[in-house]
């Protein structure tokens, strides 16, 4: 989760109180946050830096809070201070308001077609009369980088741009240009870059270098200009270096570009909600109108409230708490979420008013975790729960597993995904397109599809333990995905054993006296070949076990699994020098 630093001393005059570490932990933990570290600002540099540890009298406490993925409003000192403020009831919850403009006097961003071949949205907003100060212009710069980080996904579904208002001139125009088209001085420069060489100059940047990626292939780049031309940004890289804000800035006008229109609303509400504390008006934000090629605008941001009902019922119940209705309520308007008792004939629900600084709210689920924390785990009572029905598959599987340890076999636990090699080609395998799970945008070569069979994890274990004292007797318990038209996300998990049997003298009947056990214990008999009333083993043709040293597991008429020796061929790919005999079969055919 991600990690806010504030200044402790700060911190506690914005919070109008002095607190030991020990009642700020607690505050947090009441309120459903962390303080995860105590530190100065010379002390993380010096860690960064691998110096040696000094303490100096007047070094700033910093404190290090932990705060959850998706509370975008705590991640600055505006929006943790106002957030525990109303926790601890010294205000009430902001409403925030979009000034009344007339559309003739409303900002426009102009929106070319041209845009949606690199990054076809865009919202906008203006704080009017807005006071800086250093540490308010750092908490500022601080937010945009958390966002960043956080829901904007380094930038690639949302990108930030802040401005001096008071330098530039609407209306304004987003547009995507041919690099070598688009001219201007980028932030912290003192000379004009075109966009194509402007790439080239920031792949020595630490910072910026991560981002180039985005666009730097793209056969056009997005820029916004004001209406004398001049580059306010090139998203998702840099900022223009005329319309740089400072602490002299009065009027700051915010703009993201995004792939994600969604995303941007919220990063864009974030923006001004946590710092119209600090304009003229509190709480106002000075709405943009952005226009589209088509004749189609919106006017953001949009900073209305949503309505929730919520059944008294379930959240209590969710819960195991009794509570009445106002105490629900009360606890709610702690959350930063207005809630009151429905007017309905029933009047057991609770409507809740989601204010857009809360943009995690999205189910009854979500209200009632907040009730959760409002009222506090530690003071819900302890109940033991009512006995539950295991699921018949996890039994199952639970009962083979102690059976095959009990016969000298050790468990081993490999990863679900892994390369499309590793479930194909090393294992003498064709894909043939119906059966593989395959990932869309793989992270790393390794990950590439969901396994279909047990057989490489086992391999790669043995292959890299293959010093290790013989014989190898290992097995695995656990899920492969199959591709299946008939459900709904169009695959299906199935639970699959495995088990591997590795040493000099490994053979056929090794593996298959395994196989005769667990068939045992399952209360299977050995049957002659076409009765469906028990398991009868017959002739296979694997490509990955050696041919005439392997056989099918026939199971009440169902193939369901082979064993045999496993094939050289493979044994040589997985670096194994000793031969192996493999089992697996499907538990579900088992336990249906």
């Amino acid at each position: 989760m991600p990690t806010v630093s504030v200044g402790r001393d700060r911190l506690f005059a914005a919070l109008g109180k002095n607190y030991t570490q020990e009642e700020f932990e607690e505050l947090c933990f009441d309120f459903g946050i962390e303080l995860d570290d105590v530190t100065t600002e010379k002390a993380i540099i010096r860690k960064e830096k691998h110096l040696e540890e000094e303490t100096e009298e007047d070094e700033e406490v910093i404190y290090k809070i932990e705060v959850p993925a998706n509370r975008y409003d705590l991640l600055c000192l505006e929006g943790l201070v106002q957030a525990l403020r109303i926790f601890i009831g010294i205000d009430e919850i902001p409403k925030y308001t979009v000034s009344n403009i007339p559309s003739e006097s409303m900002l426009k961003m102009h929106v070319k077609p041209e845009t949606s071949l690199i990054r076809p949205f865009i919202v906008c907003a203006v704080l009017r009369g807005i006071t800086f100060d250093e540490v308010r212009y750092n908490s500022f710069i601080d937010l945009q980088d958390r966002l960043h980080q956080n829901i904007c996904r380094r930038r690639t579904l949302v990108a930030i741009g802040t401005h001096d208002l008071d330098t530039i001139q609407a209306p304004f125009t987003y547009e995507a240009l041919p690099p070598y088209e688009i001219n201007f001085v980028p932030l912290k420069q003192v000379k004009s870059f075109r966009a194509d060489q402007l790439m080239e100059f920031y792949k020595s940047d630490l910072k910026l270098k991560k981002f180039l990626h985005i666009i730097e292939s793209s056969p056009v780049f997005p820029v916004i200009y004001d209406c004398n031309r001049t580059v306010l940004s090139l998203p998702p890289i840099i900022n223009g270096a005329h319309s740089a804000i400072s602490l002299k800035t009065k009027n700051v006008f915010i703009e993201c570009t995004a792939t994600d229109l969604t995303k941007a609303k919220i990063v864009l509400n974030t923006m001004v909600t946590m710092f119209s504390v600090y304009c003229e008006r509190k709480f106002h934000v000075e709405p943009v109108e952005v226009v589209y090629s088509d004749g189609k605008s919106s006017v953001y941001p949009d900073l209305s409230v949503f309505s929730l009902e919520v059944p008294l019922s379930y959240i209590t119940g969710s819960i195991g708490a009794s509570l009445e209705a106002s105490q629900v309520s009360s606890l709610l308007n702690k959350m930063q979420l207005r809630a009151e008792k429905s007017v309905s004939r029933d009047g057991n629900s609770i409507v809740v008013s989601v204010p857009p600084t809360r943009s995690d709210v999205l189910h009854a689920c979500d209200v009632m975790e907040d009730v959760a924390i409002a009222y506090g785990f530690n003071k819900i009572p302890k109940t033991k729960p009512a006995s539950l029905k295991p699921i018949a598959l996890n039994q199952i599987s639970d009962l083979l597993r102690l059976e095959i340890a009990m016969n000298g076999f050790t468990e081993v636990l490999t990863w679900i995904l892994c390369s499309y090699k590793e479930n194909f080609s090393m294992l003498n395998r064709k894909d043939d397109k119906s059966t593989a799970v395959i990932i869309g945008n793989p992270r790393s070569s390794d990950f590439e599809i969901v396994r279909t069979s047990l057989m490489p994890g086992i391999l790669k274990t043995v292959g890299h333990n293959k010093d290790h004292p013989k014989p190898i007797k290992i097995f695995e318990v656990g899920d492969v995905a199959v591709l299946d038209e008939a459900k709904d996300v169009g695959a299906k998990n199935q639970r699959h054993l495995a088990a591997l049997y590795c040493g000099a003298n490994s053979g056929f009947e090794l593996i298959h006296c395994l196989v005769d056990r667990i068939m045992e214990v399952v209360g299977t008999p050995f049957v002659p070949i076409g009765d469906n009333s028990g398991y009868y083993i017959k002739r296979s043709d694997e490509p990955e076990f050696l041919l005439g040293r392997q056989a099918n597991i026939i199971f009440r008429g169902n193939h369901i699994g082979t064993f045999g020796i496993v094939n050289p061929e493979v044994l040589i790919i997985f670096d194994i020098p000793d031969p192996c005999s493999f089992v697996e079969l499907n538990i579900e055919s088992l336990w249906s």
